[in-house]
């Protein structure tokens, strides 16, 4: 019997030729084939060749069938004697694969199934601003000291309240218990 070790998501996999397999999901459509090169074993009847840590030369020609969910999970998160009860379900979507060739590829039309490459994140860049439009001054008069006045602003005078100005009277104390003898 002819069958191998891949990994695909961090997972390692058993796969025979002609039989299916779920992997997690892959952004693949279906009814493409892939070729997954991270195999780690091969057996092919007492022939037994060991990767480090992958077999070179080897991979597997796989066929998206389409794109499954497992059962479902129930999480229940309980406290006793506080009222606490919490019960949520999960269902994780997996990618059915049908092997149709353990071993050297026949075909190299089949895409590379590889890690996923890290997301960077990119920073947005400041776009440059419009640069404000200046309005020209209409002038209504030849007279400079006029249009000075206009865009010129004086300082204002505080005006000063004539209880402000006026000395105040010591208060007299209160007196207390203590005062007292």
């Amino acid at each position: 019997m002819k069958y191998a070790i891949i990994e695909s998501g961090g997972k390692q996999y058993k796969v025979v030729e002609g039989e299916s397999v779920d992997v997690d999901r892959l952004a693949v459509e279906p009814e493409t084939e892939l070729k997954l090169d991270q195999v780690l074993l091969l057996v092919d009847g007492d022939k037994v060749e060991v990767g480090t840590p992958t077999v070179s030369g080897i991979s597997v020609l796989a066929k998206v069938e389409q794109h499954v969910k497992g059962p479902k999970l129930i999480v229940f998160k309980y406290r006793p004697k506080k009222r606490i009860r919490v019960k949520t379900g999960h269902r994780q979507t997996y990618t059915r694969l049908l092997i149709e060739q353990v071993g050297k590829t026949r075909s190299e039309k089949a895409p590379v199934v590889e890690k996923p490459a890290k997301v960077e994140k990119t920073v947005a860049t400041k776009k440059p601003a419009a640069e404000k439009a200046v309005k020209p001054e209409k002038a209504t008069s030849t007279n400079k000291t006029a249009t000075a006045t206009k865009t010129e602003k004086k300082p204002v005078a505080k005006k000063v309240s004539p209880a402000s100005n006026t000395e105040k009277k010591p208060v007299a104390k209160k007196s207390t218990k203590t005062d007292k003898k």
